[in-house]
């Protein structure tokens, strides 16, 4: 018997006993709390990634010893595997439980009386030897014997990955190919990061290797070649990679040699894998999905802007002087050029910087376009950009992927319901913050528009491109095929902010005036080892004390990146500590080695569309969106719960899924990009001069709504004004255009 004293002091240690009973299971995650017995003693109960447990299983168990505040003494798996019963009476209970779908007490009494010991045998091997005993027939034998093989597949699956990926992701394994997925992965190791989300190719590779599959196979260079490409997809933004790149690249990342690579090019093309596209610049390399979707957006685009339906000119004329009647404004030529392009254009791209009037063309063009009876939707690529979609315009915005239906496969990827199957019923569609769009994105979108729809596209193109693949919104104005109205006079009262005048100064490579003590743009100026500490005195003391603002509903503390001497983890952890330290009867939970606290400022970081909200008023529904920011109310360690505010909706989230949660106390710029905060503070500090650049600091200034305060260096701000530096994207839209134009 285990010495459990010893046990409950050691780091890591292995326990082994039988289930006797499930307290809780998820069946999606296999999330497990359960009762054990471990020999004569007491029950224990143990926690973690257990899927298809039983009642009157045997388990091992590697994991450590826990103190639950509500439960006590708990014990954490990591890793296990069952053990069958091997006593008649074991077997009868562990059957009787309804662990194997169609045998209940009284079946399992007469199998375990029919066949003894050898039942598991029978169940696994003879199934339809079953059909022997009354009440069942031959074909719920052969259920029976199809349902025991799942219950004991997933747990070879996870003894054989075991060394290599935990229990969440062999699930996973073991959801997309079952009681076949063994067999697969000595076949093919390399297919798991190709088909499993969350599987890197060197977890794949040292599956590989395990399995003495040579350096040079050609399953692993074409896969090796397919995962450079689409690496540089989700991290460069590339869409192809020229063909004198890719060789040496893969060369050097699979350490084989270049004519090795060449022929499993050339294999890869031969199976429509890769897409070979001959240019006056050389040959551009393709994996088929980047193809496949610049080249539907370019057929799409072509189509929607050739059949569009005109409108008389005389007829907008009179539309256009009757808003200004009522509304009493007055246009001026530019806005009344994008009026009318917007309205009479399949596809219009509306670009311009802050204070440019872009909200005020489109409330012109949403009502002319309602009043002639078009259909219209607003829509935008995060939550926080509908939002404030919805607050300028006065009418719904949704989410590009609410708008289309998103929901995840079983596979934990995105698929959308609105398509060419299935097509949106709106005439119109108007997306905000294109800059933000991608081309899967759009792809996606354009294939659930009806073909004589309207598209506008409005959006900043000095800002930050897509995080995703693609570089949409400049290519489309680059390529000169539709209509394009580019902003640039400020108004008078926009004139007013030292904040918009100052973002005009940037974007056009002027510094801007740092020195000017105005009512919402300040400088202050401070060394890298110092920024932190200030920072965090503006959110908790002068900053509220000086205009009575919350330091989590109105400041944000924006940065370049997550690292560095104000980056993210620096600014986040110092924030946190002096926002909402520790107390007691704060409760507070550790995950990924980061402490989230009651009273905590969040940000969800993927789309969930899935989870439920409450608002105040008792509605529900579903979907909190990446980019959401919200406060922690309570965390509940006895049901493993976490309870969220954001705004007037109030979600509950289990402890498996706070993975989709960071603090956001500081947040980087890129994870700004569409959204719009009272009071916005940026630290200047030095580093890497590939993210300081002009258009970083652009994105970031014109995230305020009432005031940005700079804190660092003022070298640092000149720096990146002078840095024009825009990373390099391998895209080919632009040409796919211009080319579909002309023919």
């Amino acid at each position: 018997m285990l010495d459990l004293q010893k046990d409950y002091d050691a780091q890591y240690v292995e326990i082994e006993g039988t289930v006797e009973h499930i307290v809780y299971t998820n069946e999606e995650t296999g999330y497990t709390v359960c009762d054990i017995a471990i020999g004569e003693a007491e029950l224990y109960t143990i926690v973690g990634i257990m899927p298809y447990l039983a009642e009157g299983e045997i388990i091992k168990a590697l994991g450590n010893w826990q103190v639950h505040q509500n439960f006590g003494k708990q014990f954490r798996v990591e890793y296990y595997e069952k053990k069958l019963p091997s006593t008649t009476q074991a077997i009868y209970r562990y059957l009787a439980s309804k662990t194997v779908k169609g045998i209940g007490a009284v079946t399992a009494r007469r199998i375990v009386d029919k066949f003894g010991e050898d039942t598991f045998d029978v169940l696994e091997h003879h199934p339809d030897w079953l059909a022997q005993i009354s009440g069942i027939s031959e074909k719920k034998a052969k259920e029976i014997g199809e349902n025991f093989k799942t219950q004991f597949g997933i747990r070879s699956v996870m003894m054989f990955c075991r060394e290599f990926f935990g229990p969440m992701i062999s699930v996973r394994i073991y959801q997309k190919w079952g009681v076949s997925a063994i067999d697969m992965i000595k076949q093919d190791p390399y297919i798991l990061c190709e088909e499993i989300h969350g599987i890197s190719f060197a977890k794949a590779d040292a599956v590989a290797k395990s399995l003495n599959i040579p350096n040079n196979s050609p399953g692993r260079i074409k896969s090796g070649i397919k995962y450079f490409i689409n690496l540089n997809g989700i991290q460069n933004g590339h869409c192809y990679i020229p063909y004198t790149k890719l060789i040496p690249a893969v060369s050097q990342l699979l350490k084989v040699e270049e004519a090795e690579i060449e022929t499993n090019i050339n294999a890869l093309r031969d199976k429509s894998e890769i897409v070979f596209v001959e240019t006056n610049s050389g040959t551009r390399i393709y994996l088929k999905k980047y193809y496949n979707a610049e080249t539907y957006i370019t057929k799409k685009l072509i189509n929607i802007d050739r059949l569009c339906p005109k409108i008389q000119l005389s007829d907008l004329d009179r539309f256009i002087l009757r808003i200004e009647e009522t509304e009493d404004i007055a246009y001026e030529a530019m806005q009344r050029k994008a009026i009318i392009s917007a309205v009479n254009s399949g596809v219009m791209i509306l670009t311009g910087g802050p204070g440019t009037g872009k909200t005020t063309i489109i409330k012109a063009v949403m009502q002319i376009l309602g009043d002639l009876s078009y259909n219209i939707v607003l829509c935008a690529p995060t939550g926080r950009a509908a939002k404030r979609m919805s607050e300028a315009t006065q009418c719904e915005a949704k989410t590009i992927h609410r708008l289309l239906e998103m929901e995840y496969s079983k596979e934990n990827e995105p698929v959308f319901r609105r398509d060419e199957h299935n097509l949106l019923e709106e005439d119109v569609v108007i997306v905000d913050e294109a800059s933000m769009v991608d081309i899967f994105l759009l792809e996606s979108l354009l294939r659930a528009m009806k073909p004589a729809a309207r598209l506008i596209l409005i959006g900043d193109s000095d800002q930050l491109p897509s995080v995703g693949a693609g570089n949409v919104l400049n290519d489309l104005i680059e390529s000169s095929v539709f209509s394009t109205v580019k902003l640039k006079e400020i108004f008078r009262q926009a004139r007013e902010s030292l904040i918009i005048t100052n973002a005009h100064l940037i974007n056009s490579g002027e510094y801007p005036d740092i020195e000017t003590k105005s009512s919402d743009f300040f400088f202050m100026p401070r060394d890298d080892a110092e920024i932190a500490q200030t920072v965090a005195q503006l959110c908790k003391v002068r900053l509220p004390k000086a205009y009575k603002v919350s330091p989590t509903e109105d400041i944000q503390v924006i940065t370049p990146s997550h690292k560095g001497a104000a980056g993210t983890a620096i600014m986040n952890a110092t924030l946190q500590n002096v926002l909402n330290p520790a107390q007691k009867g704060k409760n507070q939970k550790n995950v990924r080695d980061v402490i989230f606290r009651e009273g905590d400022k969040i940000m969800q970081i993927r789309n969930n569309y899935d989870i439920e909200w409450t608002k105040n008023n008792g509605l529900k529904g579903v979907g909190i969106f990446n980019g959401d920011i919200g406060v922690i109310k309570n965390i509940n360690q006895a049901e493993e719960t976490v309870e969220v505010d954001f705004d007037d909706k109030t979600v509950i989230y289990d402890f498996t899924q706070l993975d989709e949660l960071e603090h956001a106390y500081a947040i980087t710029i890129h994870k700004s990009q569409g959204s719009e905060y009272p009071i916005v503070i940026i630290p200047a500090y030095n580093y890497s001069p590939k993210l300081l650049t002009r258009n970083l600091l652009y994105t970031a200034v014109t995230r305020a709504q009432k005031m940005v305060i700079i804190v660092g260096s003022g070298n640092v701000i000149f720096g990146m004004v002078d840095n024009n530096r825009k990373a390099l994207r391998y895209t080919g839209l632009k040409a796919w255009l211009q080319r579909a134009f002309e023919e």
